[in-house]
C-alpha cells in the first residue's frame, strides 16, 4: 500500500499575501501529487491550520483541496496539532470531519495509568494517533500510551510532538524513541525539519512558515510511503526559488548603496528575496537605510517578494547613547511646546519636569519593594508640596 504523510501545513500562517498564496499553492500541489501518484490515503499529522479559527478564505481553500481527495475516493486521516486547538480545547478539524472530508484517528481509551489508543483500520493498516498540545503538554501523556492489538496489520503511529533523536541537545521536553510503543512507521509532525531516521519521519512543513525556515528549507515537502516492501520517498514542493542575501553593515549611511550593489549582481526575477543584515553600526542609524528604495529596486527587477531581517543589526554603544539623548531632547521639546500652547495651565506645566524626574527613580539592588514604594511616594509628595500625614 502507498500513502502520503503531510504535516505542519499552517494554512493562513503568513501575513504577507504573496507568501500566504504560496503556502496554499504548496498544499494544493501536495494534494495533486498524492492523487496523481495513486496513494491509498493521505495522513496529516497536525497543524493543518495556523490557528484554531482560520479565516473564511483559508477554510474555503482547505475544503476545495480535501474535496479533491474525496472525489477521487482517497480518504484523509488526521490528528490535531498544537495550533489547531483553541483556548477551550476545541478544534475546527471536527467541522471538517463532520463534513466528511477527513477522519480524526485519535481514539483514546483510558485505563488507570495507561492510555490505550484504539486503531482506525483501513484495509491492511492500523492507524493510531495522539494529538499535539500547547507548550509540549502532550509529551508526558505520550509516555503512557499503549496500542490496542491489531494482529497482522501494518501499524502507523501518528504523533505531533518532539522526539529526542530529532532535537539533539536542545533543552526541549521530548520523548525517547524507545519510550514509544512498537509500530511499523512513526508519522511525525510539529518540528519543521528535514528528518528521517529509519521509520521515524518528520515530513517537514508543506511550506516554510517564517524567514528562517525559508532560508534553511527553501521549499515545502511531504513523504510518500510504500508499506511492502517498506520504502520512503521525500517529495519537495518547489514553488518559488529563494535568493538569500547576507550582508554585514557597519555604516548605515552607505548601506543602501551597498545593498543595491549586491542585489544588482543577483538574478531576482520571480524569486523570494531574503535580505539578512547583521553587524554593528558605527555610523548613522538603521533608519538611514532606505528600505523603500530597496523594495522599489527588487520590484523593478520583478522579484516575487522581498523579506528583510535586521534582528542581528546592532547599534554601537555610542550610537545607543546618542539615540537616548535624542529621545530625552524630544521629550523636553514636547513639554516646552505644551507649556507654550497652554499658558492657562502654567502651574501644571511647571510641575511636569519635576514629576517626570520623580517618576524616573530606580529601585536599588538591595532595596525592598515596600521601601522603594515609600521613597517614590515621598519624592512625589515633596514635588506636589503635599503632606505625608
Amino acid at each position: 500500500m502507498r500513502f502520503a504523510h503531510l504535516a505542519d501545513c499552517h494554512l493562513g500562517g503568513w501575513r504577507q499575501p504573496e507568501l500566504q498564496q504560496l503556502n496554499l499553492e504548496s498544499f494544493q500541489k501536495a494534494i495533486e501529487i498524492s492523487i496523481k501518484r495513486g496513494v491509498s490515503f493521505v495522513l496529516i499529522t497536525g497543524d493543518l491550520f495556523d490557528s484554531a479559527y482560520p479565516p473564511i478564505d483559508i477554510l474555503e481553500e482547505a475544503f476545495i483541496q480535501l474535496k479533491k481527495l474525496k472525489d477521487n475516493k482517497i480518504p484523509c486521516f488526521i490528528i490535531a496539532g498544537s495550533h489547531d486547538y483553541s483556548a477551550s480545547g476545541k478544534t475546527f478539524l471536527s467541522v471538517l470531519e463532520k463534513a466528511g472530508f477527513c477522519k480524526n484517528i485519535f481514539n483514546l481509551e483510558e485505563n488507570k495509568e495507561v492510555l490505550f489508543l484504539n486503531p482506525t483500520v483501513y484495509e491492511n493498516l492500523a492507524l493510531y494517533g495522539y494529538p499535539g498540545k500547547k507548550s509540549g503538554m502532550e509529551v508526558q501523556e505520550i509516555r503512557k500510551i499503549r496500542l490496542q492489538e491489531a494482529p497482522g496489520l501494518f501499524k502507523v503511529l501518528a504523533l505531533h510532538t518532539c522526539i529526542q533523536g530529532a532535537i539533539g541537545n536542545l533543552p526541549i521536553d521530548s520523548i525517547k524513541e524507545d519510550e514509544l510503543p512498537k509500530a511499523d512507521y512513526y508519522a511525525l509532525g510539529h518540528l519543521h525539519i528535514d528528518y528521517e531516521d529509519g521509520r521515524f519521519v518528520y515530513s517537514g512543513p508543506t511550506y516554510p512558515n517564517n524567514f528562517q525556515e525559508l532560508e534553511e528549507l527553501e521549499y515545502g515537502s511531504f513523504y510518500i510511503i510504500e508499506t511492502s516492501p517498506f520504502k520512503l520517498e521525500k517529495i519537495w514542493l518547489k514553488i518559488k526559488d529563494v535568493e538569500s542575501v547576507d550582508l554585514e553593515i557597519s555604516n548605515a549611511l552607505t548601506a543602501t548603496d551597498k545593498i543595491l550593489a549586491e542585489l544588482t549582481k543577483r538574478q531576482l526575477k520571480d524569486k523570494i528575496i531574503l535580505l539578512k543584515l547583521s553587524g554593528t553600526i558605527n555610523q548613522g542609524k538603521t533608519s538611514d537605510i532606505d528600505f523603500k528604495q530597496i523594495e522599489a529596486f527588487v520590484k523593478d527587477k520583478q522579484a516575487y517578494v522581498l523579506l528583510k531581517s535586521t534582528s542581528k543589526l546592532l547599534a554601537s554603544e555610542s550610537q545607543v547613547q546618542i539615540e537616548i539623548e535624542e529621545m530625552d531632547k524630544l521629550e523636553e521639546d514636547i513639554i516646552k511646546k505644551y507649556a507654550a500652547s497652554n499658558p492657562q495651565n502654567e502651574k501644571f506645566s511647571n510641575l511636569i519636569f519635576p514629576l517626570v524626574n520623580s517618576l524616573s527613580l530606580e529601585k536599588q539592588e538591595d532595596e525592598t519593594s515596600s521601601t522603594f514604594t515609600g521613597r517614590l511616594f515621598s519624592e512625589l509628595y515633596k514635588t506636589l508640596n503635599l503632606s505625608l500625614e
